[in-house]
């Protein structure tokens, strides 16, 4: 069948046609295209592409921005400003709702999508705008753009270490035993050498007549003898030493004990100080990997979850292989001493980290995964 068509636009006055205008003709046929005659003509009249979009709110990519005019809801973010650049310039509209499970699209054992996805597949919106990552099976089903956003690698959210500050931290330098034991040396040194000073002979408070030509006169009674071995351990120093033998053996003996105590606490605060400050819990995968303390998950239905499920997945079936071929009756001995080994040559890191995830619960939520961060106990 045969036919020609022909759009022409006609201008209306009280019900009476006053102008006809050519636009465009078409003869029928699979081949012939649309012959328009001024496209300036065409523009005018032509009707304006109405997508329908499907989104999942996540910050600062979509987000809400309350209702319009006809109560229905309107967002905002990065995404939507995305869209609205795109729209000014291929000049489209579009009607933007939320995906009603609020997911992004995961496909279940039975090959089964949700989310944004499934609304794609089902033809119930013609674009998904979202923070959508791009993996191998959602690209087996929809097309995708080139991405906008490109994370490279694994992002930890942690929360900033706080240091304990105190007025009396230099004394956590040593531990409460050292000074404890400090402080009874002090005090049984400073009796030690009230007691030789009081009853030798050769003290100046039992020899005053010797000694009166003397210019320093130091009596060393019990006060003096604790204010002598305080200021022994400081820069100032002692001050005059007793006369008596015993009394400057006790004093040089106290002397090495405190240039050993005095070395011995500048370099632990040093370290201390040190250690303090480059102290950081967890700074990869594998520090995490490696202790217990810290509980660690990923966004649930995410594609990092679905990377470190995946990857304990592959340690799984590698170990079930390995152990099938280590098990083999039909090897010979040759073929089964290649396999002789004394350890599982795969790492299982993966199922580790990925056992510690389920045990921790994954969050639905980005807002619910950064308030478990925030309220956690430690850092």
């Amino acid at each position: 069948m045969a036919f020609q068509m022909e759009v022409k636009t006609v201008n209306i006055l009280n019900s009476i046609p006053t102008k006809f205008v050519d636009v465009a003709s078409w003869n029928a046929s699979l081949t012939n295209p649309l012959d328009v005659t001024d496209a300036r003509n065409m523009v005018k009249h032509s009707a304006v592409t109405v997508y329908r979009i499907v989104t999942v709110v996540q910050k600062p990519f979509v987000m809400y921005d309350g209702v319009d005019g006809k109560n229905k809801t309107k967002f905002k973010g990065y995404c939507i400003d995305l869209i609205d650049e795109i729209r000014n310039i291929t000049k489209f509209d579009y009607e933007i709702y939320e995906t009603p499970d609020k997911q992004f699209g995961n496909m279940d054992e039975n090959g089964k999508w949700n989310g944004m996805i499934k609304e794609l597949m089902l033809k119930n919106a013609d674009i998904g705008l979202g923070s959508l990552s791009v993996m191998a099976e959602r690209e087996n089903v929809v097309d995708f753009t080139v991405p906008y956003y490109d994370l490279v690698g694994i992002t930890i959210l942690m929360k900033k270490p706080k240091t304990a500050t105190s007025l009396f931290k230099f004394l956590t330098v040593l531990e409460n035993d050292v000074w404890l034991c400090i402080l009874a040396a002090y005090f049984f040194t400073s009796f030690l050498m009230w007691v030789f000073d009081r009853w030798s002979p050769y003290s100046y408070q039992n020899n005053r007549e010797k000694y009166k030509d003397d210019e320093e006169k130091r009596e060393f009674n019990l006060k003096e003898c604790l204010w002598f071995c305080m200021t022994s351990l400081t820069p100032q120093g002692g001050g005059e030493a007793p006369k008596n033998l015993s009394g400057r053996l006790v004093a040089a003996t106290w002397w090495l004990f405190g240039f050993i105590i005095i070395a011995s606490y500048t370099a632990n605060l040093a370290a201390f100080l040190t250690v303090s400050r480059l102290d950081t819990p967890v700074e990869s995968l594998d520090d995490l990997a490696k202790q217990y303390k810290i509980q660690y998950a990923p966004l649930n239905n995410s594609a990092s979850m679905t990377y470190f499920q995946r990857m304990s997945d592959i340690e799984t079936t590698f170990y079930n292989i390995w152990k099938d071929m280590s098990l083999n009756d039909s090897l010979s001995d040759v073929e089964r001493a290649k396999l002789a080994v004394w350890d599982y040559p795969v790492s299982d890191k993966y199922t580790k980290i990925w056992q510690a995830m389920k045990e921790a619960k994954f969050p639905s939520t980005l807002d619910e995964a950064v308030d478990r961060v925030l309220q956690s106990k430690s850092s």
